[in-house]
């Protein structure tokens, strides 16, 4: 009995995690790995980047390149002398003018702290981190669009991999998604900002992901969330396309959000709406002073106009009885 026991137990485990593997095995649940990498690596990339910039400016002030590859480039050829040309230079940097301007900078720089063996060794081992960490970043962008591709098609064509790959990150999967309503997939990534807006009442968010869209977030200010509500209905009709027919709409889709994006960019600018409450208030701050004018006027004129046998009798009106006046003295004596 015991025998049989254990054998069911068993089997009965080697089901649950056939099971397990099984729904594991699906490509959607790497690609959100993926994109979880690749958010942590481009923060990483933003802080090396930094750090290399203020760095490279006690050995080479004046040094100013926008992308951090390049500069980690840029300080390997610096260290070297012999290497150090206007061809070189050019080769990193692809622009002949630009690079004749960083040499100059280089070659007559006086400012400059001059570099031990010790100091050129580490910040070059610095240099190699940074570029072994760009090329990851460039690896996994390029594992995501591919499998944004097989996995949403039509909507990587309406907005594009790492948008798709985003959505289904913070939705949790793909079937999840399928059943989002375009409200919901409208705020994806804007959680925050919703609770906040719950909690103490502020400003409503009208866009979350989909504020990485060129057409969002160039748009006009009052017609960005209109925009993004576009795209967030025709993305549930695409994630469905996606899930449950696997037939590839994006094309039409795509002419229809481009007609509708046309549409709302050609409405003219509504003007400013005139807040009911403090024009109220103000009026009534208005009221009140022009009353208080009016009140005041009148006591000036009553005042004004009163006649002598009316003035108060200042003088004899509080005349206090003390025991110890003048009259009271005399008697007393």
């Amino acid at each position: 009995m015991e025998d049989d026991f254990e054998e069911m137990r068993k089997q009965m485990l080697n089901e649950v995690k056939d099971e397990i593997k099984s729904g594991y095995s699906n490509e959607q649940y790497t690609l959100i790995q993926a994109m979880n990498a690749y958010d942590e690596v481009i923060r990483s990339y933003n802080l090396f980047s930094e750090r290399l910039s203020e760095w490279s400016g006690i050995y080479y002030p004046g040094i100013r390149v926008q992308s951090a590859n390049s500069l980690a480039s840029l300080i390997k050829i610096f260290n070297n002398s012999k290497e150090i040309s206007v061809d070189s230079i050019d080769s990193v940097i692809n622009d002949r003018g630009k690079s004749e301007s960083l040499y100059n900078i280089f070659t007559n720089s006086r400012m400059r702290k001059d570099l031990n063996a010790e100091e050129s060794a580490i910040i070059e081992n610095y240099c190699d981190m940074i570029k072994s960490t760009y090329k990851s970043l460039n690896e996994l962008e390029e594992y995501i669009n591919n499998t944004s591709k097989r996995l949403l098609p039509n909507v990587t064509y309406l907005t594009n991999g790492i948008i798709a790959a985003e959505l289904l990150n913070k939705a949790g999967s793909i079937e999840k998604l399928s059943i989002m309503p375009s409200s919901t997939v409208q705020l994806l990534g804007a959680e925050n900002a919703l609770f906040k807006h719950i909690k103490f009442g502020s400003k409503p968010p009208k866009y979350g992901l989909l504020f990485k869209l060129p057409d969002v977030n160039t748009a006009r200010k009052d017609l960005k969330g209109r925009i993004a509500r576009v795209y967030a209905n025709k993305i549930t009709i695409a994630i469905k396309a996606d899930v449950y027919t696997k037939n590839f709409i994006g094309e039409k889709l795509k002419d229809d959000l481009e007609n509708s994006i046309k549409r709302i960019t050609a409405l003219p600018v509504k003007p400013k709406k005139t807040n009911y409450n403090s024009f109220k208030s103000d009026k009534h701050f208005k009221n009140n002073r022009i009353n208080n004018n009016r009140i005041g006027n009148n006591k000036h004129e009553n005042i004004h106009h009163r006649s002598d046998n009316n003035k108060p009798n200042w003088h004899n009106k509080n005349k206090s009885k003390n025991k110890f006046s003048n009259k009271n003295f005399k008697k007393h004596n």
